[in-house]
């Protein structure tokens, strides 16, 4: 498959027909929303605009999550149309956030990652029955980055609760405690699954978890039928990806509107 029929499956399977958990999906015009049933962000992950239309598209998209009272956020990829879409958002009021690259892993070509050992201490957490020790991960997320994770765990969490098919996460424990963890989507509308995290405690790096988290998600994913992996990853994480084969199908960019925005 070359990279343009790649582009094309992932257009369709993950922005057009893709259901996520606790969302409605809405088609509005050449705009496919997500909204949230739980009180959280919504999100518009495809359009397909033109010049005579994208101005009033913008202005109902805006409008109809204000009456919400519910932020969004706009992920523009860098093939979408028209080309000054990030641009059009920025100036109504939307926080252009900073570009991610889209990469992609295809199982089939029988990467390296399908063959590594995991090391001893990595882990998939249990399901519900293990349902506490998100507050750990979130904990270490938190310490990562020096942000709030609690809208995270909260979201984790439920996701294991009400479907745990669709979720796994992954833990590397090392001197009795979590210092590393990621975690997977296995949504049923495709052929990809996506991984996120990711983040290792920084005393414990370049000890093999981060490869190690890789290689565990991508021989379950294998066991599961998915073909390819995505990671939506900072130019950091690209340079790491693209030596287990991953490789860069697009890049995208956060745009993102907040209720006090206007």
């Amino acid at each position: 498959m070359n990279k343009a029929e790649l582009l094309t499956l992932f257009t369709r399977d993950q922005r057009i027909e893709v259901a996520f958990p606790d969302m409605r999906r809405e088609v509005q015009g050449n705009v496919i929303r997500q909204v949230s049933l739980t009180n959280e962000s919504g999100f518009i992950v495809y359009s397909n605009l033109g010049e005579n239309n994208v101005e009033q598209a913008i202005g109902e998209q805006i409008a109809f999550f204000e009456r919400l009272g519910q932020s969004f956020e706009w992920k523009v990829y860098d093939y979408d149309r028209p080309a000054d879409l990030k641009e059009r958002l920025r100036k109504r009021g939307l926080e252009v956030g900073e570009p991610e690259a889209l990469m992609v892993l295809d199982l089939d070509s029988d990467p390296d990652l399908l063959e590594a050992a995991v090391p001893e201490g990595i882990r998939r957490i249990q399901g519900p029955a293990e349902i506490n020790l998100i507050d750990e991960i979130v904990a270490l997320e938190e310490q990562v980055w020096g942000s709030d994770h609690r809208e995270l765990g909260e979201r984790l969490k439920r996701d294991l609760q009400t479907d745990p098919r669709q979720l796994s996460v992954w833990a590397a424990y090392q001197d009795g405690k979590i210092v590393s963890a990621a975690w997977t989507y296995f949504l049923a509308s495709g052929s990809f699954a996506s991984l996120w995290g990711g983040s290792t405690l920084s005393e414990y790096r370049q000890r093999g978890f981060y490869s190690g988290l890789l290689a565990a998600r991508s021989q379950e994913a294998l066991r599961r039928g998915f073909r390819f992996l995505t990671v939506d990853a900072s130019e950091m994480s690209r340079t790491i990806l693209q030596k287990f084969g991953f490789e860069l199908l697009s890049f995208s960019t956060p745009c993102v509107w907040e209720q006090n925005s206007s």
